[in-house]
């Protein structure tokens, strides 16, 4: 009996687009939507509805730290995953952004140099996406657990110390933010520059 061709054995063994993973995934951009909504309940000056927005804002995040995990342990890796994860925490950062922003609690700056950088990254992938997938770096993710910590501080209606540490967050998240970008940015032309040696090596043999 002849082997499966290594393609074929490939497929066989590909994982499920439909997983729990993506299911999680799907459900932080679900989530994205009624975290905004209860935000904005009262103009956000409820103390109660801020820590509604918080635990809302909580629950999306903690799902991107577990659907990653569950991807790669249980081998459901996939490619609409490595494009939807990504996309789902963008959205849900750049919601929550641009809410705190409109509020008057997060300076205009913040929200469009985090947003400039996060959108790029989006318009790279998808420049890049016939020639390979970036995933999530793990500088990316470092990136995006700070900013989580930093605007779930400021989604709180907190005041004095722990306010300051949002801001330590914050600042924190805004130099990851840069610094990612720009690897994202080597990472998508390296990428490129390869599909291009590669197509003109194999087009001269």
């Amino acid at each position: 009996m002849s082997e499966p061709e290594p393609r074929a054995a490939a497929a066989q063994t590909a994982p499920p687009v439909v997983n729990l993973a993506n299911a999680l995934t799907l459900f932080r951009i679900v989530l994205v939507p009624v975290f905004v909504v209860v935000l904005f309940v009262d103009d956000g000056q409820s103390v109660l509805w801020r820590v509604i927005a918080f635990l809302v804002f909580a629950v999306a995040a903690i799902t991107d730290q577990i659907d990653g995990r569950i991807a790669r342990s249980w081998n459901l890796v996939t490619d609409f995953g490595k494009m939807a994860d990504p996309i789902a925490d963008k959205a849900l950062i750049g919601a929550a952004l641009l809410g705190l922003s409109i509020l008057n609690e997060l300076p205009w700056w913040v929200t469009v140099v985090i947003l400039v950088r996060e959108i790029g990254v989006t318009l790279l992938r998808f420049w890049v996406i016939r020639h390979g997938i970036i995933p999530a770096s793990r500088g990316g993710k470092l990136k995006t657990l700070l900013q989580c910590f930093g605007i779930g501080l400021f989604v709180l209606p907190l005041h004095g110390a722990l306010h300051t540490v949002g801001w330590v967050f914050i600042v924190a998240a805004v130099v990851a933010t840069v610094v990612t970008g720009l690897d994202y940015i080597w990472q998508a032309i390296s990428l490129r520059r390869s599909a291009h040696a590669a197509a003109t090596d194999a087009k001269f043999r």
